[in-house]
């Protein structure tokens, strides 16, 4: 016997009844991006496996165990993409967009790790972020995270909490560093596997361990904050004293490192306690260093992605109703001769109101079958068109959710009707 096909283990099929939410959440992050003028990109869903192992950092548990990583006829290696940010910056720097030029882009599409499938994660995902370079003051880091905290605000999703960190610089965290494995490795017998592996490696890592059993020894870690210079502090200053002036709550988690070798300064997380352990719908930062690392120009640069996959289980959890995607208006087609007369007047209808979602009955039917199919469609109403009303050039309009009496309207009525009926 056949084995039954199905998708793809953490892989899932989004239905034509979720996908009124997932249009919501994106073309909702798509005005409200366009209204800070960030400009869409679109890159490939494949790139060249040095592309992250630079970018990101050969030691990262993305690069190590979760990238979807094969060679292809010609022997080179491919990834398809874990994270938008490292394809972003190396289209904008194969096709000259960033020097001596200020970007705001953004993108959206689906990324892959090869993770332990739960709620909130899957191995494929869709992200939407953006990213703005040529700037290093702190005011595009401020309106950056004052653009998520408005998004949240357009998609009616309240109860995130804001978390903000500093990385300072390289040679800042360097400092950090020595006092940080110092620290560690004097508490060596606490750590479990992945730390002692971090602690070799990358010991910010440990920092960001989800690990309870090292919650106590984590909160007693040295602090970064005390390693900064007067330019890191001022420039984490004003951020925060921008999000005071906005009204935006937030907390300074000193423990936030992110997971990306690529951050430096500034780093947030917008988080949430309705989803488990996957608690971080969106996140991002500061990563000057990230253009030149990969063989361009320096050119400073802050961004973020955010999970569709998890904001829409967000709004889920919020009992959120996304935005009705049933038909306006269902025609029924009965009698010889009527079907061609039918999908013109449809075609003319839509035409004269371009918002109108009318289905139109293909495949016959009998008017008593016709009717049930309206009735499951979720229109509001019904058109009928048969051999009479299509002689007196009328159409019948009969209500399906509410009390209505049944009436009659000439063909050159009906946008006008239609059109009161869509703007209630």
């Amino acid at each position: 016997m056949a084995k039954k096909l199905q998708a793809v283990r953490g892989m899932r099929d989004i239905l034509p009844e979720q996908t009124p939410l997932w249009q919501f959440v994106e073309n909702t992050a798509r005005r409200v991006f366009q209204s800070y003028a960030y400009r869409e990109i679109r890159t490939p869903v494949l790139e060249m496996t040095e592309l992250f192992k630079r970018s990101i950092g050969e030691v990262t548990d993305i690069v190590e165990k979760e990238m979807y990583t094969f060679e292809d006829r010609n022997g080179d290696s491919l990834t398809l993409r874990p994270e938008g940010t490292a394809g972003c910056v190396r289209a904008c720097m194969e096709h000259g967009l960033l020097h001596n030029q200020v970007q705001r882009l953004w993108y959206q599409g689906a990324m892959f790790r090869h993770e332990r499938p739960q709620k909130g994660r899957y191995r494929q995902f869709r992200q939407l972020g953006l990213e703005a370079y040529g700037m290093e003051g702190p005011d595009i880091d401020l309106e950056v995270i004052l653009l998520t905290a408005r998004l949240w605000k357009e998609l009616g999703i309240s109860g995130l909490e804001l978390q903000i960190n500093t990385l300072g610089t390289p040679e800042e965290r360097k400092a950090y560093r020595v006092r940080l494995v110092d620290y560690l490795q004097a508490h060596r017998d606490e750590l479990d596997e992945d730390s002692l592996r971090r602690l070799e490696t990358n010991p910010l890592r440990v920092l960001d361990s989800k690990n309870p059993d090292m919650a106590e020894l984590i909160a007693a870690a040295p602090s970064l904050m005390d390693d900064l210079g007067e330019v890191s502090r001022a420039h984490f200053d004003v951020i925060t004293a921008g999000l005071d002036a906005a009204g935006i709550d937030y907390v300074v988690n000193t423990r936030l490192v992110r997971g990306l070798d690529y951050y430096s300064r500034t780093v947030f997380e917008w988080v949430t306690n309705l989803l488990g352990a996957q608690g971080t719908v969106c996140a991002g930062g500061r990563y000057d260093g990230l253009v030149e690392q990969l063989g361009g120009r320096p050119a400073p640069a802050v961004g973020f992605g955010m999970g569709v996959d998890r904001v829409v289980a967000v709004l889920e959890e919020l009992g959120f109703n996304s935005a009705d995607n049933d038909p306006h208006v269902y025609l029924v087609l009965v009698g010889e001769g009527v079907q061609t007369p039918g999908l013109v007047l449809a075609e003319g209808l839509r035409n004269a109101l371009p918002g109108l979602r009318l289905q139109v009955n293909c495949g016959g039917g009998s008017f008593k079958s016709q009717f049930r199919r309206a009735d499951r469609s979720g229109a509001r109403l019904a058109l009928i068109l048969g051999e009479e009303e299509l002689s007196r050039q009328q159409a019948g309009i009969k209500w399906l959710r509410e009390q209505r009496e049944q009436i009659s309207l000439s063909h050159d009525e009906l946008a006008n009707y239609l059109k009161d009926m869509i703007g209630e």
